[in-house]
């Protein structure tokens, strides 16, 4: 959250962590996380196709500052499944991580780790929560059972998943049971009444993974692969997170070992439909980007490790651990700083950009007695994303799609194209994260468009894409997209249209969505005429099925000041063969007119925002969103609170309404008439306002006590914290650094010595920043 808070009071709240189960017990918080997107699942093409689950191991957890550049990721599309890593014994992902992740339909997991130490936790799991009064059995059983096993503690931790809003749990048991196999077969069936607990409270999306540490003896003995020594703890749990040491044909032993195995056992058939059937592709086979024992050693050369676990061909998935060593290995290092590692966590996932930069791949060793690899298998760097299937994000239909290309870091902060703030040390609220363009890495790929042009003796531009911290029309930052087209002396090259594709997108045939983008041209190119369309086209294309082509129902373009302007559209996908979801792109229709053709042509553009979004039926009135109150409460009356030690000021909460606009009484002329008075409305998930997030701004009263005119407000930051998860909450630190203020540059103080007017301007879903004649103030 950029917001104008003392960098010296950050810190992760209580409860974002529990060290001992002990700790979970006497867990008492029941506020609901309510700012937290539920999972929506997203349209996968391939089913046959490995997955990837990255492990985000990150110094130790909740460290991402609101106050400084940090680590984020973004390459969501290639992902399935995200968990988030520490090592207290219960880690549960920040709300800024989880809405980073639902937004784009990936699973959000939590860590369950037991290590050194933590034998006594390990029993207190299975055996649950003791009584504080003296209990025992009525008398001794008459035949020997196992170890006892509660749902005390499985309970608990759905519980929790519920309240918080992720999805599960990685499993990593990484200390002895002493209870050998007693102990260890109690475990795997703890496991499947965590599962069931979880499909219970959280749905049946739920997912809970299992490291390969502990086999079936209690034995600390990572396996690295799948074998009968963990098998039994893979069957009760969703998936199968791998050990990384594997030598090169450890894979292949895995899916041959899977698919040697009873289908009664995988639930694969109708004689076991109890079982939830287990495939290939849960099975997440472990590389350590770090290079600990990994094949290829890591880094750049982590692509050795996932050729051989072969996602594409063989089927089995991958587990990413410690992605964000692009950071922390580079961090150091002279001359750094975000956008070099930007450039270096892009060349990881997407490649080089242009032929001039250079990507170090790190020698490849073997472990003693393995075989060396075969000529061909990993000869050449292959990015990342190249092994997985990029999978769009969740039908708008279903979560509307919003997105600033925002990385989740920034050093500024932009209303409506205005900066209204500065810092140079950057924020980081991973909340704020929306899609980067999918279609835009590592550099835009164009096609040229239409049937009026001759693309013959032509040569697409040269292209180039960045993320762009200086200007921005919300939030933090824009897509910055730059094309070049050389000088040639074609007779066709007067007219030219090319195709930017800009982000994957599924969509539902015969549904109604609106689209709109916000962007800016950054310099006008002498000679040319040019027009920027935005458009829709299907990723179908074979010879048997030739390309759907969207029908435009209406578009429009307005002047939105500043330099930016907005384009709207509303689109549908005609009937198709199939109802189901179809993958799409959405992206710019770039026309040019050119005198003097023989000059090479260079421009640049920033894209600012991007929605896409249902459209309500054209008989449905469309709402008008408002803030209809704002209060404030201040740390004095707050239930505990102790203003020596307190170094909030309060804190502001709000509510969101919506207006219907005026309307004409349908004409009823008996009880019997089939027709409602007024037009209906859908149900409330399609037509009411959700809010993104708010800007909160305060302005001091003069000393004649009226507080002036809005617009000399000082923006003071955002709702939505990375750690508060509250709807329509904010709280205001007694210290504010009012220096990274753009509005008003003076200096630190401190707020509330004399009466403050505080203004809450809500932002939709939609994309819309709500109008201050339908926003509200409050006096402090």
């Amino acid at each position: 959250m950029p917001v104008l808070g003392n960098p010296k009071n950050f810190s992760a709240p209580k409860g974002s962590f529990f060290d001992t189960l002990a700790d979970l017990d006497s867990w008492t918080d029941n506020e609901i996380y309510d700012n937290i997107l539920p999972f929506t699942p997203r349209a996968r093409g391939d089913e046959q196709r490995g997955k990837l689950l990255i492990c985000h191991d990150y110094k130790g957890g909740y460290t991402e500052s609101p106050y400084a550049l940090s680590y984020t990721f973004n390459f969501w599309s290639s992902c399935e499944v995200f968990v988030y890593f520490s090592h207290h014994r219960v880690t549960i992902p920040p709300p800024g991580w989880i809405n980073a992740s639902h937004r784009q339909g990936v699973k959000m997991l939590g860590t369950l780790i037991f290590e050194g130490g933590g034998e006594q936790d390990c029993l207190r799991l299975l055996v649950g929560q003791l009584p504080k009064s003296r209990t025992g059995p009525v008398s001794r059983p008459q035949t020997t059972t196992s170890l006892p096993i509660s749902p005390h503690y499985a309970r608990v931790l759905a519980d929790l998943a519920k309240q918080r809003g992720f999805d599960g749990y990685l499993l990593n048991f990484e200390c002895p049971l002493a209870g050998g196999l007693e102990q260890t077969r109690a475990l795997a069936g703890w496991i499947t009444l965590l599962r069931s607990e979880l499909r219970e409270r959280v749905g049946a999306h739920t997912e809970v993974s299992w490291y390969d540490s502990v086999v079936i003896n209690g034995q600390l003995a990572w396996q690295d692969r799948l074998n009968s020594y963990n098998l039994p703890f893979f069957l009760s749990s969703s998936s199968f997170f791998s050990n990384y040491t594997w030598r090169s044909h450890y894979p292949l032993l895995t899916a041959q070992y899977f698919l040697s195995l009873d289908p009664a056992l995988t639930g694969d058939g109708d004689l076991s439909p109890h079982i939830d059937r287990k495939k290939l592709q849960d099975l997440y086979i472990g590389v350590d980007v770090w290079g600990r024992g990994s094949h290829g050693n890591g880094g750049f050369g982590s692509f050795r490790a996932i050729s051989h676990i072969a996602p594409s061909s063989l089927g089995l998935s991958v587990a990413l651990f410690g992605q964000a060593w692009t950071w922390e290995s580079e961090q150091d290092k002279p001359g750094w700083d975000w956008d070099a590692w930007w450039a270096y966590e892009r060349k990881l996932w997407t490649g080089k950009a242009d032929s001039s930069e250079e990507i170090t791949v790190p020698n490849m060793t073997l472990k003693n007695g393995e075989a060396p690899c075969e000529p061909g298998v990993h000869d050449v760097f292959t990015p990342l994303v190249s092994h997985f299937e990029r999978v769009p994000p969740p039908d708008p239909k279903f979560l509307p799609f919003h997105t600033t290309f925002s990385p989740g870091a920034g050093k500024s902060w932009f209303v409506k194209g205005e900066q209204v703030f500065h810092r140079a040390e950057g924020w980081t609220d991973v909340d704020k994260q929306t899609s980067l363009g999918d279609l835009m890495w590592p550099k835009p790929a164009v096609d040229w468009d239409g049937e009026a042009m001759d693309p013959e003796g032509l040569v697409l531009p040269e292209t180039r894409s960045q993320i762009f911290m200086n200007d921005a029309w919300n939030g933090g930052s824009s897509l910055r997209v730059g094309l070049r087209f050389v000088a040639t002396h074609s007779e066709n090259a007067a007219f030219r249209s090319i195709w930017l594709p800009v982000q994957s997108l599924t969509v539902t045939p015969e549904r109604l969505y609106e689209a709109s983008v916000v962007y800016k041209l950054e310099s006008e190119a002498p000679g040319v005429d040019m027009d920027i369309a935005l458009s829709m086209k299907t990723s179908l294309n074979s010879p048997s099925q030739p390309r759907p082509e969207f029908k435009i129902s209406s578009s429009e373009s307005s002047d939105l000041g500043r330099g930016w302007t907005s384009i709207k559209l509303q689109f549908s996908l005609p009937s198709l063969p199939s109802l189901l979801p179809e993958p799409s792109s959405i992206g710019l229709v770039i026309t040019l007119l050119v005198a003097d053709t023989t000059q090479p042509l260079e421009f640049g553009l920033l894209l600012g925002q991007l929605n896409v979004y249902p459209s309500l039926p054209p008989d449905i009135p469309p709402h008008v969103s408002s803030i209809l109150w704002a209060d404030f409460q201040s740390a004095e009356e707050k239930p505990g609170s102790s203003s020596s030690n307190d170094t909030s000021l309060g804190v502001l909460s709000w509510e969101v309404a919506a207006s219907f606009p005026p309307f004409r009484p349908a004409q009823i002329s008996s009880p019997d008439d089939p027709i409602q008075a007024w037009p209906g409305q859908p149900s409330a998930e399609v037509w009411f306002p959700k809010l993104l997030y708010s800007n909160i701004y305060m302005l001091e009263f003069r000393e004649d006590g009226t507080p002036g005119d809005v617009d000399n407000a000082i923006w003071i930051g955002t709702s939505g914290c990375d750690y508060e998860g509250m709807r329509n909450r904010f709280t205001v630190e007694k210290d504010i650094d009012l220096s990274a203020s753009v509005r008003g540059n003076r200096g630190a103080g401190r707020v509330g010595s004399g009466k403050t007017r505080f203004y809450v301007q809500g932002v939709t879903d939609e994309g819309e920043v709500i109008d201050w004649t339908r926003c509200a103030f409050v006096d402090a």
